[in-house]
C-alpha cells in the first residue's frame, strides 16, 4: 500500500473508525458464514480493508432488532431524540478529518472535497436534531358540535435505506437523519463499493447514544440484503439512492408488502447557457456542475446547452478552464479530479465518448484514459454532439463535457425537456424574466439559475418523472418518514 494510504489506514484503525465488521443490534458482527469482501481503493487498486460480506440471514436479524428497538426509539419525546442526534452531528464535525480520509481511501474523490462532503453529510443531522421537535398535527374544526377532530403524525415504523458509492456519507445521513428523528429505525445498506464510511458513522453514532437496534448497517450480497429487506413486512419503507433501473426494480418488488417508497434516481441534467449570460459566471458554475467528483453524482451536467450567439465562445473559455483541473490521487495536494469507481465506470465513458465521435462530434479536450493509468480519466470537452448520440440520452457519469448547440429559448426548453429523466437543471442568464419563464418549464426537481452547486439541507432535492419519489432534506424531507392518523373523539358534550 503507498505510504500515504497506508498511513492514513493505520490512524484510523487506531482511532476505532475503521471498521469492518456490520452493525446489528448494537454489536460489531462478522458475517455468520465469516465470507468478506475486499474493499479496493480506486487510485490505486490497493486493498484497503476485507468486510464482513453479509446476506439474507444477517439482514433479517437487523430487521428483527430493529423492529424491536422501534418501539422504545419512537416513545422517545423528540426532545430526547433531539439530543442524540445533536450528540452525533458534534462527533461527525468532531472527526471530519478521519471521515474525509476514509472517503477519499474508497471512494478516490479528492480530500478537500470529501471533508466538504462530511461537513455537507452531518448538516442533514443536525438539521433533523432540530427538526425532529417540529413535527405538528392539526385541530380539525368538527363538521359536529359533539365531536373533535384530531390529525397526529407518527413515525412510520421501520426503514431499509440503501445507498450509493458516490457519496458514502452524504447519503446516509440524508436518509438517517430525518428517520431517526421522526422515531423510526433504520436497516442501512451501504455500496460494496464503499462500505467502511457508513459503519465509521455507525461506530459515532453509536457514542452518541443511538440505541442498540435503532441503527444497523449490513453490506456485502447486495441481491439478498434487498430481497430480505423488500420481502419483509416488518421493514415499512423502503428509501434509495442509485440508478433508474434499480429503482424500478426496488418499487415493484415493494408493492407485495406495500411499502412507503422514495426513490432518488438517475438524471440527464442539461446546463443551458444563453446568449445573454455572463460568460465568467456560466463557465464556472457549469465547471462546478460538471467535474464535481469527477462526473459521478446524479446531478452532474449531464448535456451543456448553449445558444448560438456565444457558443464558440463558451467552447472556448470553458475548454481552457477544465484543462486547469488537475488530476491525481485524492490525497496529493492540488488534485482537483479524482480516478472514477471502477474500470466498468471508465469502460462506460470510453463507449459514450468513441459513440459521439463516430458520430460526428469534435474532441475538444481530453477523450482517452489518463497517463497516470488505473481508473483515472482525463476532463473531455466535445462539442457538435447532438440528440443522436448515447451521451445525450444517457448519465454519462464521468468527466466529460458534451456541447449542444441550440438557437431559440423554445429550442433549449424543448431538449433539456426530451429526456425520461427530471432531476436537475440549471441555466445561466442575466434575464430575470428569461430565467423566470425557463425554470417553470423545466421538467425537473432542482433547478440552479446562474449557480451550479444547489444542493443544501435545507432545501428540497428530489426529482420528477423517472428520476424518483418523494423528496430528501428540508422540512419536506421528513414527512417521507412519517404516517398521517386522524382521530375522531366522539360524544364530547357529555357532563
Amino acid at each position: 500500500m503507498s505510504m500515504d494510504a497506508q498511513s492514513v489506514s493505520e490512524k484510523l484503525r487506531s482511532s476505532g473508525l475503521l471498521r469492518t465488521q456490520g452493525l446489528i443490534g448494537g454489536k460489531w458482527l462478522d458475517s455468520y458464514d465469516n465470507k468478506t469482501i475486499k474493499v479496493n481503493n480506486p487510485a490505486t487498486g490497493e486493498i484497503i480493508a476485507d468486510v464482513a460480506c453479509m446476506g439474507t440471514k444477517e439482514t433479517n436479524d437487523a430487521i428483527a432488532s430493529s423492529y424491536e428497538a422501534f418501539t422504545s426509539w419512537s416513545r422517545l419525546t423528540a426532545g430526547e431524540r433531539s439530543k442524540v442526534l445533536r450528540r452525533w452531528y458534534d462527533l461527525l464535525i468532531a472527526h471530519k478529518e478521519e471521515l474525509g480520509q476514509l472517503i477519499t481511501l474508497e471512494q478516490g474523490k479528492p480530500l478537500k472535497e470529501a471533508i466538504g462532503e462530511v461537513a455537507y453529510g452531518a448538516s442533514f443531522i443536525e438539521y433533523y436534531a432540530e427538526e425532529a421537535k417540529r413535527v405538528y398535527g392539526d385541530i380539525i374544526p368538527p363538521n359536529l358540535s359533539d365531536r373533535r377532530l384530531l390529525v397526529l403524525k407518527q413515525p412510520v415504523g421501520v426503514v431499509g435505506a440503501i445507498t450509493p458509492w458516490n457519496f458514502p456519507l452524504a447519503m446516509i445521513t440524508r436518509k438517517v437523519g430525518p428517520a431517526l428523528a421522526s422515531g423510526c429505525t433504520v436497516v442501512v445498506k451501504p455500496s460494496e463499493l464503499t462500505p467502511l464510511t457508513a459503519l465509521a458513522a455507525a461506530e459515532l453514532a453509536l457514542q452518541a447514544g443511538v440505541p442498540p437496534g435503532a441503527l444497523n448497517v449490513v453490506m456485502g450480497n447486495a441481491p439478498e440484503i434487498g430481497d430480505a429487506l423488500l420481502t419483509s413486512p416488518q421493514v415499512r419503507k423502503i428509501t434509495f439512492t442509485g440508478s433508474t433501473a434499480v429503482g424500478k426494480k426496488l418499487m415493484a418488488a415493494a408493492a407485495p408488502t406495500v411499502k412507503k417508497v422514495s426513490l432518488e434516481l438517475g438524471g440527464n441534467a442539461p446546463s443551458i447557457v444563453f446568449d445573454d449570460a455572463d460568460l465568467d459566471v456560466a463557465v464556472k458554475g457549469t465547471l462546478a456542475a460538471k467535474f464535481r467528483n469527477s462526473g459521478q453524482t446524479c446531478v452532474c451536467a449531464n448535456r451543456v446547452l448553449v445558444q448560438d450567439g456565444i457558443y464558440d465562445k463558451f467552447a472556448e473559455a470553458f475548454s481552457e478552464a477544465v484543462q486547469k483541473l488537475e488530476v491525481g490521487d485524492g490525497f496529493r495536494d492540488g488534485t482537483t479530479q479524482g480516478p472514477l469507481i471502477n474500470d466498468a465506470a471508465v469502460q462506460k465513458v470510453e463507449t459514450f465518448v468513441q459513440d459521439a465521435v463516430s458520430k460526428g462530434a469534435k474532441i475538444i479536450i481530453g477523450g482517452k484514459r489518463h497517463s497516470l493509468g488505473m481508473t483515472f480519466y482525463e476532463p473531455t470537452v466535445i462539442r457538435d454532439v447532438s440528440d443522436n448520440m448515447i451521451m445525450s440520452k444517457e448519465e454519462i457519469f464521468g468527466p466529460v463535457a458534451p456541447l449542444i448547440r441550440f438557437k431559440t429559448e423554445e429550442d433549449a426548453i424543448r431538449i433539456a425537456n426530451d429526456t425520461i429523466a427530471g432531476l436537475a437543471a440549471y441555466i445561466f442568464t442575466n434575464s430575470v424574466q428569461r430565467s423566470w419563464r425557463v425554470f417553470e418549464a423545466l421538467e425537473y426537481g432542482l433547478v440552479g439559475v446562474n449557480e451550479g452547486l444547489i444542493s443544501t439541507e435545507v432545501a428540497p432535492f428530489g426529482g420528477v418523472k423517472q428520476s424518483g419519489l418523494g423528496r430528501e432534506g428540508s422540512k419536506y424531507g421528513m414527512d417521507e418518514y412519517l404516517e398521517i392518523k386522524y382521530v375522531c373523539l366522539g360524544d364530547m358534550n357529555r357532563h
